[in-house]
C-alpha cells in the first residue's frame, strides 16, 4: 500500500521512484559518493563544515558539474540523523529557523534543498514568463482617448472649479501614464467610455416622459 501510496503522489516522476535504490545501511548507501552532506538542526559536536542550504546547493551544483557523485543525508522526522550516520558525512547542512522549533517536516527539508538547486540550475527565473500580445500605445492613440474621456468628463461638470481644470487634466492622464498602457488597453477603455455614455443615454430616451 506504502508503495502504491507513493507513486500515486508522485505526479510526472514516477520514473525517479522506479530507478530509486533501497539500502539496508548508511554506509552502503554513500559507499560510491564522492561527498555527502548531512542536514541537522542540532550541533552535535562533531568538526565538520557546516554550510546553510543555499550553500550547500551551490557546493552541490558546482561539483555535480564537474562530474562527482554527491549525496544528501536526510533523517527521520521524529529524531533525525544519529552521530554515526553524520560522522559518514563530510558536511553538515542546516536551515536558518527558529532555535524554538528547529525540526522540519522531511519533505521539507527535501523541498528546501532541492529549491536552492533548482535556482541555480534554472537560473532563477519564473516557470512561466508575461506575455505582451498587443504592442505598447502610440502617443496619438492616448491622445485620442484623453480627448474623448475629457470630453465626457467635461460634459459631466467633472472639472470644477473650472479654474482647476488644467492641473486636473495633467494629474489624470499622468494615472494612465503610469499604467504603461498597450493599444488593446487603450481600445478597451475607448469602447468602455462609449459603451457608459451610449447607455446613459438610450436610458434617457426610453424613460417615460415625466
Amino acid at each position: 500500500m506504502a508503495e502504491k501510496g507513493a507513486h500515486q503522489a508522485a505526479s510526472g516522476a514516477v520514473h525517479i521512484l522506479n530507478n530509486a535504490k533501497l539500502f539496508e545501511t548508511v554506509p552502503d548507501a554513500v559507499a560510491d559518493l564522492n561527498k555527502v552532506y548531512a542536514t541537522t538542526a542540532r550541533e552535535r559536536g562533531l568538526h565538520k563544515e557546516h554550510l546553510s542550504g543555499e550553500e550547500a546547493a551551490q557546493d552541490i551544483f558546482g561539483r555535480g558539474a564537474a562530474g562527482q557523485r554527491l549525496g544528501i543525508l536526510f533523517g527521520p522526522e521524529r529524531a533525525g540523523l544519529d552521530n554515526d550516520d553524520i560522522a559518514l558525512a563530510d558536511v553538515i547542512v542546516s536551515y536558518p529557523v527558529t532555535r524554538e522549533f528547529p525540526s522540519l517536516n522531511l519533505a521539507q527539508a527535501v523541498l528546501l534543498i532541492g529549491y536552492e538547486w533548482w535556482k541555480l540550475k534554472s537560473g532563477g527565473a519564473a516557470p512561466i514568463a508575461p506575455t505582451r500580445l498587443s504592442p505598447p500605445a502610440e502617443r496619438s492613440h492616448l491622445i485620442a482617448f484623453f480627448s474623448h474621456i475629457e470630453a465626457e468628463l467635461d460634459a459631466a461638470g467633472f472639472f470644477n472649479p473650472p479654474d482647476k481644470r488644467p492641473r486636473m487634466i495633467r494629474n489624470f492622464r499622468n494615472i494612465f501614464h503610469r499604467m504603461d498602457l498597450t493599444a488593446q488597453d487603450v481600445q478597451t477603455l475607448r469602447g468602455a467610455v462609449t459603451a457608459l455614455v451610449e447607455g446613459r443615454r438610450k436610458a434617457r430616451e426610453q424613460s417615460p416622459q415625466s
